[in-house]
């Protein structure tokens, strides 16, 4: 039986598996130290998990569950039956989410790096930055004409209200995924400088890969594969982009549902799964596999 089971592997399988091998290999000989990584490791302490790896032991978290407390918390921890483990469902719900009590007129289900969190997290000018991640917009998700996004690379503080790069699903006909850019003034935003048909996407594990130069003439690229066949569903690079903002000491990635609440008839209660996130700065590495 066992026999037969490995035989049933399939040889991309094995070939990737053979170069994970080849690749943590290379990483040891080297001497090159692997990047921060946050996974699920099953129901309870979510928030606790999160907060060990990204916040420095704060609050890496913006949720609404002091507006939706019988709900409990809206960031936990399902097995999930494609990936065969644990994986981070983020909840939101039309009402009465909100933005932690705060804000009225939108809903933010987000994790973060911040100030608290290892230097080793954050970007500051001139760093190179690596973020690779997974996640699955359900197969009936509804974003709207308003602002949806489920990545955000944004300042730390200084001029820190709108985002560096959003990673943003859009109503229209048919839906988009689009990457936006937002300088820091009018002279060096790009806008949206890719969308592309949201529809594979939805129902799909994918898995992000972005790299980055923190400076005013900085590089960001963006590949998002989809994982069942390979195929890559957005590519974007930019050797020239304003990935800086006046008055920042850092720059952070975060990742969730953060929502506008102008156009509510376009949604509805959502749920998006993300996993293995890794953070790699400098020559660390996010390896293929973990």
């Amino acid at each position: 039986m066992r026999k037969i089971a490995y035989l049933a592997i399939p040889a991309s399988m094995l070939v990737m598996a053979l170069a994970c091998r080849k690749l943590w290999e290379y990483e040891k000989e080297k001497g090159l130290p692997r990047g921060t990584i946050l996974k699920a490791d099953g129901p309870g302490n979510t928030y606790e998990l999160i907060d060990s790896v990204l916040g420095g032991g704060s609050n890496a978290e913006e949720v609404p569950d002091c507006s939706h407390p019988d709900f409990g918390r809206h960031i936990s921890e399902v097995y999930d039956s494609t990936l065969c483990k644990y994986v981070f469902l983020f909840d939101m719900h039309l009402t009465p989410d909100n933005d932690r009590c705060s804000a009225f007129d939108r809903q933010r289900n987000e994790i973060k790096t911040f100030g608290p969190s290892p230097d080793s997290l954050k970007g500051f000018l001139n760093d190179t930055v690596a973020h690779h991640w997974k996640f699955k917009l359900d197969s009936g998700f509804q974003p709207s004409p308003s602002f949806t996004h489920i990545h955000q690379i944004k300042a730390g503080d200084g001029d820190d209200g709108a985002p560096i790069i959003t990673l943003t699903p859009r109503f229209g006909h048919p839906d988009k995924m689009q990457v936006i850019h937002t300088g820091s003034g009018s002279a060096t935003s790009l806008g949206t400088v890719l969308q592309v048909d949201l529809t594979p996407f939805k129902g799909a594990w994918v898995e992000a890969e972005e790299h980055i130069i923190y400076k005013t003439a900085g590089t960001y690229s963006i590949t998002i594969r989809r994982l069942k066949d390979d195929s890559v569903l957005l590519s974007y690079t930019n050797t020239n982009i304003d990935m800086w903002r006046n008055g920042t000491t850092f720059v952070r990635p975060k990742w969730g549902i953060y929502r506008s609440l102008n156009k509510t008839s376009y949604l509805r209660d959502e749920q998006v799964r993300f996993a293995d996130f890794c953070i790699a700065k400098g020559v660390a590495w996010c390896p293929l596999y973990y």
